[in-house]
């Protein structure tokens, strides 16, 4: 079942990118362009098409989600379901509300996620979404493909920003406590040696220290927003350290943040922009990057 729905062959990628020119890994960029859930306002999220597509529009960084599956396997997925906005289910049918929290990840082996199709249905919540059969896929094999796509296309090899889904309430429900994931995270990571291109990032602050303390050479990036409002200064409190970045909410972004995050060296990266408007707010302010569902419009491509 593996790579049954990909819309681009991985090995006909390497296999090309094997005599193409391959540049080596780079610095952060100065300005960070990274596509959210690969570029989830134009192809479906998470998955290695919208990787795929956010390539070639341009991006630094590739931002996406993990899950654990029953059988200790790193997947792309945002929620620890089947979310009902773009499931069906394998006997063809649309995963509804009432059904998707009975379709935990952290309960099926990765051969039985593979067996749910994540692309065929258009998100409702972004109508220049293109669709396509996709599932949800493997981080190791989302990362030789976007390097191998890279290469072939004579690119710098993209930077992965990697998101713990987790918190201490679901803890050896819908996924592993903090320890097991952030080690079954960078057991991927070593494997594929790119741990020079990688950021975890997190609103479990728990699995932050935990990269901090066991894999000091890691970048590390704290979310913040969607809960109660708190200082910049409490929030380092409660993470115990300064993160290389710290991606607040676009709603929470304004000019003291962004000064007093530069004067700790702490790179803002805010999320999500998704508007013309907000992302030159953003950047008047002089934050380092953007997370958008729509990376195209960072670069103004169409």
């Amino acid at each position: 079942m593996r790579g049954k729905y990909w819309c681009f062959s991985l090995s006909m990628i390497m296999a090309c990118a094997a005599s193409s020119h391959m540049k080596a890994p780079r610095a952060v960029a100065a300005f960070d362009i990274e596509g959210h859930r690969g570029c989830r306002g134009l192809m479906p999220e998470n998955t290695i098409p919208a990787m795929i597509k956010a390539l070639d529009i341009g991006v630094t960084t590739l931002e996406m989600d993990a899950a654990i599956t029953a059988d200790r396997k790193v997947i792309l997925s945002h929620d620890p379901y089947f979310n009902h906005d773009i499931s069906t289910a394998p006997n063809g049918t649309f995963v509804t509300s009432a059904d998707e929290k009975s379709l935990s990840i952290f309960q099926m082996t990765y051969a039985q996620t593979q067996q749910y199709d994540v692309g065929k249905r258009k998100h409702p919540g972004f109508p220049q979404q293109s669709n396509l059969p996709a599932t949800k896929p493997l981080l190791s094999d989302v990362i030789d493909s976007a390097d191998a796509y890279a290469k072939l296309k004579g690119r710098p090899l993209p930077f992965y920003n990697i998101e713990t889904k987790t918190q201490p309430s679901t803890d050896g429900i819908l996924h592993p406590g903090p320890e097991e994931f952030v080690q079954l995270l960078m057991d991927v990571i070593n494997n594929k040696m790119i741990k020079d291109r990688v950021i975890i990032q997190s609103f479990d602050f728990r699995t932050l220290k935990i990269v901090h303390e066991k894999y000091p050479g890691i970048r590390t990036a704290a979310l913040v927003g969607g809960g109660p409002l708190h200082s910049l200064q409490h929030e380092l409190d409660n993470l115990g350290f300064v993160p290389d970045i710290y991606s607040p909410y676009t709603g929470l972004v304004n000019q003291q943040l962004v000064d007093d995050c530069h004067a700790k060296k702490m790179k803002v990266i805010p999320w999500t922009a998704n508007d013309t408007a907000t992302i030159a707010r953003l950047k008047s302010l002089g934050v380092d990057g953007i997370i958008s569902d729509y990376p195209n419009l960072l670069i103004n491509k169409p």
